[in-house]
């Protein structure tokens, strides 16, 4: 599935010629965890035993549990590279009523970005870098090199599909598969709009301000560094309407690439600290100012790798 690797290149599933466990394997031998999905193109329910999860969960879920059923129950987490497990009896069963093959993106390392209607596509040719395409029913796949974790409706007509998703085999696509992206990964900060200040959602505690004592290897002057910080932090306290935890994360990922080449330290947790306190005085929930801060300072430090 990436372009680094020689692997096999299975051909797109036909739900009419009934050879999705042909396909299934194929895409095991290249890496890629699958599972069948039935009529509805969602995966098959979990048996008796596993029914409401009573089994605890299988070990790879987000609340690791002792499960190891031999069927294909708790969805995208029963996907498996395994061929003995894909030709087993329950499986092969559950392959005969299947409609398509679904794949686990997170567990081949990749991020798809599901746009489902022509306004997502358009939205992405304008946003998002050039990636491998697929096509769907309604819109198209653009499927990244990285992993994040999965969110529905990041915005309109667009989902997030990686850790803890699957998503259907359509096909291995066409273009050269890209990097995950910063543009990506702040996608899953999301607020539908930012309360009104004196409306905060979480109450913060006084923190740390930069100071230069926290920045004795930074190369910049205290100048430069207050007043990039300044202008980032207006920029924060200025997204009244919606908007504020995207803008912290941009804020975070640029003054952060400032600092990519400084030996350091150069005080980026006080820098990360301001820019959250920003965000939550207009109204954006702490844990999601916290996110978007985190994410950007990382973006930065891949950006630098």
């Amino acid at each position: 599935m990436t372009p680094d690797r020689k692997t096999p290149r299975p051909r797109a599933t036909n739900p009419q010629d009934g050879d999705h466990l042909r396909t299934a394997l194929e895409l095991a031998a290249a890496g890629v965890p699958v599972l069948p999905l039935r009529e509805g193109k969602v995966p098959f329910g979990n048996c008796r035993t596993c029914a409401k999860n009573a089994c605890g969960g299988r070990p790879n879920m987000k609340s690791a549990g002792p499960c190891h059923c031999p069927g294909f129950c708790h969805a995208w987490a029963a996907a498996t590279t395994d061929p003995e497990v894909i030709t087993s009896r329950a499986w092969v069963a559950a392959w005969r009523q299947a409609v398509c093959v679904g794949y686990h993106p997170g567990g081949a390392g990749l991020t798809v970005v599901d746009l489902d209607n022509a306004a997502a596509v358009a939205w992405a040719h304008e946003t998002l870098p050039v990636t491998r395409t697929v096509a769907t029913t309604r819109g198209e796949h653009w499927i990244y090199r990285g992993v994040m974790p999965s969110h529905n409706a990041v915005r309109s007509g667009v989902d997030i599909k990686s850790l803890m998703s699957y998503a259907r085999w359509l096909g291995p696509g066409t273009g050269t598969m890209a990097t995950l992206p910063p543009a990506v990964l702040a996608l899953v900060v999301k607020e539908e709009t930012t309360p009104a200040p004196g409306e905060v959602v979480s109450s913060l505690p006084e923190r740390a301000t930069w100071e230069r004592t926290v920045a004795t290897g930074c190369r910049h002057t205290e100048q430069y560094i207050r007043t990039g910080l300044e202008r980032g932090l207006a920029m924060v306290r200025a997204r009244t309407e919606s908007g504020a935890a995207s803008q912290a994360f941009g804020v975070a990922r640029f003054l952060g690439a400032q600092h990519a080449q400084c030996p350091g330290p150069c005080g980026l947790d006080a820098i990360g600290s301001q820019i959250v306190a920003a965000a939550v005085f207009v109204g954006v929930p702490e844990d999601y100012a916290h996110r978007a801060v985190a994410n950007g300072l990382q973006a930065a430090e891949r950006g630098a790798a």
